[in-house]
């Protein structure tokens, strides 16, 4: 009864208007002050949270991706990657996938890799013909790619409030992000031929991929620097964070030529803007935590579980529903930072591992972010497409469903996501 009472007071907050992070410190406050405990455990929870080293990594990512962004790198990417797929059938929604991709395992940003690869595809592809619903829900779900595919905010921040290895995480999604770009490139080679209503690209020479390529590698191998640092152990996260940031100025400013001194203060000012965004929810997720955790309700919740749902394939059902919903009102970060508390408890006392957990909450907060009427990923094709938000909605359907499937394959065969940190 007691955490029906703070859900239904969550949610009236929410529907106020009241901001996310407000919204989840002020009821945490309430919840201590009510309970009879000391309210300077308010204050004295966001210290120690705020003080963490992992999270140094957040706006030096952030950085690096906006930088990236505003050097027009998602163009050189995709137009190498169109020039060497996009004579196939449905070349272009292939060419689109892939440079979300690699996009993503650059910027660590799903709203960055949709909005940057959405500027370039969404008019190339509807001007060869392409469904505007395919396109808009390919982009949506393109973008998604980029907070599961290393590096990804969503992975360090669950890893900061379970005190996992953030690398192992980073490690474990990449199967799993490999096989879902796998699912959508098929799906979108299915589609191009069951369709038709598409105008091929011709095949480029030889000489036209060359250049491609060579403007795109920069980008490339600073994904590869990342990944292999991390994997080597040659990087911490937060110092991985630090160098992507500083090659990624490097790339934009001296390779490519493309940052001015004007896109230079936008890619600062648009970091520390979803920086204290992000650190503010982080804090106020940190106080509610808090609250609930001292009044009993994971290990309430846990037991609740574990007397209702028989057997692990049920909790995940049960899971995977209740995150779906959550999904149509809060976003990413809020969604894994109110639940893994809430969930971890029962999911190890069914003898879930950690890692595994966390790439499962990553995939369900990808289809959050593509559900309405919360998605932000919806909004952002939105906004880069000029067209209506049941327009992009009606697109993703599909690919939501191959996510889901995904999740499904990765209960089946859990060494998709436990292969490569542990096994390898």
């Amino acid at each position: 009864m007691t955490i029906i009472l703070i859900l239904v007071c969550l949610f009236a907050l929410l529907l106020l208007g009241v901001p996310v992070a407000f919204a989840l410190g002020g009821m945490g406050l309430g919840m201590l002050l009510l309970g009879g405990f000391s309210p300077l455990m308010a204050p004295q929870s966001i210290l120690s949270t705020l003080d963490g080293f992992i999270l140094l990594a957040v706006p030096l990512f952030l950085l690096m991706s906006n930088l990236l962004l505003k050097g027009g790198v998602g163009r050189d990417l995709f137009a190498a990657v169109q020039a060497w797929v996009g004579h196939w059938p449905g070349g272009l929604a292939v060419a689109t996938i892939i440079s979300c991709g690699l996009f993503a395992a650059i910027s660590g940003s799903s709203v960055a890799t949709a909005a940057t690869i959405g500027t370039v595809a969404i008019p190339e592809m509807i001007n060869r013909g392409y469904d505007k619903r395919f396109v808009y829900g390919l982009l949506a779900a393109g973008g998604t790619l980029g907070i599961l595919i290393p590096p990804s905010i969503p992975m360090i921040v669950y890893g900061f409030v379970t005190e996992q290895s953030v690398i192992a995480l980073f490690l474990a999604g990449i199967a799993p992000g490999l096989l879902l770009i796998t699912l959508f490139i098929v799906f979108a080679m299915l589609h191009a031929r069951l369709s038709g209503n598409f105008e091929n690209v011709p095949k480029a020479s030889m000489s036209e991929r060359i250049d491609a390529s060579k403007r795109a590698f920069p980008s490339v191998a600073l994904a590869a620097l990342v990944i292999v640092g991390l994997y080597s152990g040659a990087f911490t996260p937060t110092e991985a964070a630090a160098v992507g940031a500083t090659a990624a100025l490097f790339i934009v400013a001296f390779w490519l030529r493309t940052l001015t001194w004007a896109t230079l203060w936008e890619a600062v000012r648009e970091s520390a803007i979803t920086t204290a965004a992000i650190l503010l929810i982080v804090a106020g997720a940190k106080v509610f935590g808090k609250a609930i955790a001292l009044y009993r309700i994971p290990q309430d919740i846990s037991a609740f579980l574990a007397s209702t749902i028989d057997g692990p394939i049920m909790f995940i059902i049960v899971v995977s529903v209740v995150l779906l919903l959550m999904g149509l009102v809060f976003e990413a970060l809020s969604m894994i930072l109110i639940m893994t508390p809430v969930l971890l408890p029962a999911a190890l006392g069914l003898g879930f591992d950690p890692i595994w957990f966390g790439i499962y909450m990553v995939i369900m907060v990808e289809c959050a972010l593509i559900t309405p009427p919360v998605g932000l990923n919806l909004y952002v094709i939105q906004s880069v497409a000029r067209t209506t938000l049941g327009n992009v909605a009606r697109g993703v359907w599909p690919f939501l469903a191959l996510m889901l499937f995904t999740v499904a394959l990765l209960y089946a065969f859990p060494d998709l996501a436990l292969y490569i940190p542990f096994k390898w």
